[in-house]
């Protein structure tokens, strides 16, 4: 399993280019985030998405988070955000709250199990968000762990996934770790819950009412 040591407060992005060669080639990057570490896959690719559900041992009914590089890549995918939407990233964003959105039809079904909507968030970590915009567009953001295992903040905790070939990790020393990100639907003008997580619901109300 071939690793990428990079330094977060210091690095160019040149550094990312063997991660986007292995996205292209439809592999699984383990990357750093604002909570823990991810598996990013290209999420227009099937292979790339099966690949990714075989080496998480994740059941098929369970959608995947995406991640963006910016609030304009996000917008470049989906189109204008609502009202509330726009409220919401100008506060949380980059941050770990997740935003729903009806899934376009380029994003493999998988990703969304069929319930027609993504989770998105622009994540408050450097190489997350570069290596997404390197990319040049959405990435995975499930946590890199077994299902049922808990998520790691450190690339060494990634030892259970390490016999896969297709999977590359860019150790980039130590995430926060905390709670998994907020997901809130914002698609209407009455926002609704998706699930709790690092940023409280009363905050989120309050963003929305000031």
């Amino acid at each position: 399993m071939p690793f990428l040591r990079i330094d977060p407060a210091s690095f160019d992005v040149a550094a990312l280019a063997p991660a986007v060669a292995w996205l292209r080639e439809a592999g699984v990057v383990a990357l750093p985030t604002d909570t823990f570490y991810g598996l990013a896959a290209d999420p227009a690719s099937g292979p790339a998405v099966r690949e990714l559900f075989t080496l998480k041992q994740r059941r098929e009914d369970q959608p995947l988070p995406l991640i963006a590089g910016s609030r304009a890549q996000v917008a470049e995918a989906f189109g204008p955000l609502s009202a509330p939407a726009r409220a919401l990233a100008d506060r949380f964003w980059p941050g770990p709250l997740s935003l729903l959105f009806d899934a376009p039809a380029s994003i493999d079904a998988a990703v969304h199990a069929g319930t027609g909507a993504v989770a998105v968030r622009v994540p408050d970590h450097p190489i997350a968000r570069a290596l997404a915009l390197a990319w040049g567009g959405l990435l995975t953001a499930t946590s890199a762990n077994l299902s049922g295992e808990p998520p790691p903040s450190r690339a060494a905790a990634l030892a259970p996934l390490e016999r896969r070939r297709a999977l590359l990790v860019i150790d980039a020393g130590g995430t926060t770790g905390g709670d998994p990100s907020t997901i809130v639907d914002a698609r209407q003008p009455r926002v609704r819950l998706v699930r709790a997580g690092a940023i409280a619901w009363e905050r989120v109300l309050e963003s929305l009412q000031a």
